[in-house]
């Protein structure tokens, strides 16, 4: 059935094994969902893998910032709109620096993880990290620098490569 459902134009799993068949075409068009977990198991792996946001604590209270920068792709964009409000990481390679772009809402903190093997390759808003308002140097973590930030807005800047 799921072989007739693509024949016919599906792009995901219908909500009914008869929501087209040969005899009646579609069925009750209120019962055909075309917006299935497929959808969203793809947005969420986007979400959480290249641009890196993910809950850690109860309703998005805690998040962690871990893009995966890598492969063919040289920049990425990213939000979700968290019952605490937009959650954002916006990242570009160009040579040898990563740029990070992050904004945490209100009344939220985030653990960044940005893949480098010292905090020392790691400034935030031109400064070192030692110097940047609402970030603390957390842990190295293999070759990832972990900081702790409270909410705000944040462009990191890594040196990685040669």
């Amino acid at each position: 059935m799921v072989a007739l459902s693509i024949k016919h134009g599906a792009t995901s799993i219908w909500e009914r094994w008869n929501g087209w068949t040969p005899e009646t075409g579609f069925g009750d068009p209120g019962m055909n969902s075309f917006a299935h977990y497929s959808f969203g198991a793809v947005y969420q792996w986007m979400v959480e893998n290249i641009g890196g946001i993910r809950n850690s604590g109860p309703a998005y209270k805690q998040i962690v910032i871990a893009p995966v920068p890598g492969g063919k792709l040289t920049w990425a964009k990213v939000g979700y709109h968290s019952i605490r409000g937009r959650i954002a990481t916006e990242w570009k390679r160009d040579g040898n620096t990563l740029r990070v772009q992050v904004a945490v809402p209100a009344n939220t903190t985030a653990t960044v993880s940005l893949p480098a093997n010292a905090a020392q390759q790691i400034t935030e808003g031109g400064k070192p990290l030692g110097k940047a308002r609402g970030v603390t140097f957390f842990r190295q973590e293999g070759d990832r620098v972990l900081l702790a930030v409270e909410s705000g807005r944040y462009v990191f800047c890594v040196r990685v490569g040669n």
